[in-house]
């Protein structure tokens, strides 16, 4: 196997909470954000900016903002789920229930469930890391004929990709954070961040070294058979 591939084969986030007395070096920080550097973007758009945020006290001042479950989110997250591991090792796609609360992985009224949670705060989604990236994209570099800006959201995920692998080969903690890209904790970030309002946040990073081990889901996967098709599609 070559080294590239079982670096890809390991990749994985890091769920668990992180030391926030042991900073990844500054050395290692600049090799991740030069993989960024290198990453493919549609016309060479380069379309990102990337915050790095390690001092304390702007930790802290995130980790206050506080962030509702979507009544979106609980329904098309349902859809991903199994609900135990041998029907994930079956299905060989989507994630384990047994990773969210009884009433996220339940059918019912999940108006109800979003409208009746308690707001959570974003520092039980931070758990302790000691260096966020906050990657953001500039909306007014847009590939040509690019619906939607289709291609800038690819390379945002090339971007995403070669900083993981990096970090993943340095032995980094490393997971993505969505929700600091929904409008209520967007707006507060960029408050607290000075984020210019042409630049949207895509998603954020938690970088660090986890205190301890994070339950292990079955890592699924198709395989090859299942989705490469040779010279026409094939159901």
């Amino acid at each position: 196997m070559s080294e590239i591939l079982r670096i890809i084969q390991d990749r994985h986030s890091s769920r668990a909470p992180f030391d926030r007395e042991h900073q990844p070096s500054k050395q290692d920080l600049m090799q991740i954000l030069e993989a960024a550097r290198w990453a493919p973007t549609a016309h060479n758009m380069q379309n990102f900016e990337i915050i790095v945020v390690d001092d304390k006290k702007r930790l802290e001042e995130l980790g206050e903002i506080k962030s509702r479950i979507s009544e979106d989110f609980l329904r098309e997250n349902y859809q991903q789920l199994s609900h135990s591991e041998e029907e994930l090792l079956q299905k060989k796609v989507g994630i384990l229930g047994a990773m969210f609360p009884p009433s996220w992985r339940t059918p019912g009224d999940w108006r109800r469930v979003a409208r009746e949670s308690e707001p959570s705060v974003l520092d039980q989604t931070i758990k302790g890391s000691p260096v966020l990236l906050i990657v953001t994209y500039d909306t007014r570099k847009r590939a040509p004929a690019s619906v939607g800006d289709t291609l800038g959201f690819i390379s945002l995920g090339c971007v995403m990709e070669n900083m993981w692998l990096m970090a993943e080969e340095l032995g980094i903690g490393f997971q993505i954070m969505s929700v600091f890209g929904g409008d209520e904790v967007e707006s507060e970030v960029k408050k607290i961040l000075g984020i210019p309002e042409y630049l949207k946040i895509a998603y954020a990073i938690r970088l660090g070294y986890p205190i301890s081990k994070s339950s292990q889901s079955p890592r699924v996967r198709r395989d090859i058979a299942g989705f490469a098709h040779h010279n026409r599609f094939e159901s």
